[in-house]
């Protein structure tokens, strides 16, 4: 006998994270790691990047069980020189190392000008925007590089080498306003909502992704085992390798094509990193700066049909933090399988 379907769950966004805190938990991960991962996949839910949020849990959980990812560990710290943090995520999960990168990047970028921070041994990041958002709002210009397993072949090529190696920019803007956020993935999309499709039975768009043949597929089983489709053709091929330099060959992390899979417990951790730079906007600009912003910003807008990057993402969170917000059935049951 079949089941009932099961009607999707409401969650404010407090409940969320323990929701979420306390499935990681029974799952090998310590309290403070499950409630920093916990935040972060709630707050890419809220945003609208769904690939990010609940659908990341129960593999995380199952790499948690199985030891590919430690979810004991504890990230540490080294700082090279003036200004240059070497962040061990040891083999645990990326947030609770990157929430130490930020929290170290803050000061070190008021006393310098400018800082970064490479984390090595590292896993997925989620919404790199995310990130750099909270060093705007101390106040820097931040700029985060990550590399991920293999997903996307180099331009000309047939075979996935590069990850989707995702990119992103923030700067505070003057006074109340948020921050200015542009964040994207050097695919067309980003894998994880071929993923998140996946999961829901969902067919993707033509020109996401290719099988494993190379061919156009609306598959999103098929996308997975392929490749994905570099955004701007040869160009996002080649940011991509950039990418990969920075987050990987120049800091010791797992190049993209020795990185294990972020979706299963199968293999070794996947060793990837990610690289932070974060400038402190007074030593460079000085007060003017914010002001030189906005001027530029308002020609910007000034042109019918344009608007910001990030629009979108703050009124989904507005919506969610005032309303709550639901979250698919299949995930629910995914989630609390785990404990069965």
């Amino acid at each position: 006998m079949n089941d009932a379907p099961m009607s999707e769950r409401h969650f404010s966004q407090a409940e969320a994270v323990a929701y979420i805190t306390d499935a990681l938990a029974r799952e090998n991960v310590s309290q403070p790691n499950a409630l920093s991962v916990a935040k972060a996949l709630v707050n890419a839910e809220i945003a609208g990047q769904k690939g990010h949020g609940f659908s990341r849990v129960a593999s995380y959980a199952v790499q948690a069980r199985s030891g590919k990812v430690a979810g004991y560990a504890v990230p540490q710290a080294n700082l090279n020189g003036a200004a240059m943090l070497r962040i061990d995520a040891a083999n645990g999960f990326a947030f609770p190392a990157i929430d130490l990168a930020i929290e170290q990047l803050i000061p070190l970028c008021a006393e310098t000008g400018i800082a970064a921070a490479g984390l090595t041994r590292s896993h997925h990041c989620g919404q790199l925007g995310a990130h750099v958002e909270r060093l705007a709002e101390a106040g820097c210009v931040a700029m985060m590089f990550a590399n991920s397993p293999k997903a996307m072949a180099p331009w000309g090529g047939n075979a996935a080498l590069f990850g989707t190696n995702p990119i992103a920019f923030a700067t505070p803007r003057q006074g109340n306003k948020p921050p200015l956020v542009i964040d994207m993935s050097l695919s067309k999309v980003a894998r994880g909502k071929v993923m998140a499709a996946a999961k829901a039975g969902e067919v993707i768009p033509q020109g996401w992704a290719l099988s494993a043949a190379g061919d156009p597929t609306t598959d999103p089983k098929a996308a997975l085992a392929g490749s994905m489709v570099p955004a701007g053709d040869a160009k996002g091929a080649a940011l991509a390798l950039m990418v990969e330099i920075l987050s990987a060959t120049l800091i010791g992390a797992n190049h993209s094509y020795d990185a294990t899979s972020f979706f299963d417990a199968e293999g070794d951790p996947p060793g990837v990193g990610q690289f932070i730079i974060a400038i402190n906007a007074n030593h460079v600009g000085g007060p003017n700066f914010t002001n030189r912003l906005e001027t530029l910003i308002e020609a910007m807008l000034g042109q019918d049909g344009t608007r910001l990057p990030g629009e979108k993402r703050l009124k989904n969170r507005a919506h969610c933090r005032a309303n709550g917000f639901a979250v698919a059935s299949h995930l629910i049951k995914e989630i609390d399988a785990l404990v069965q």
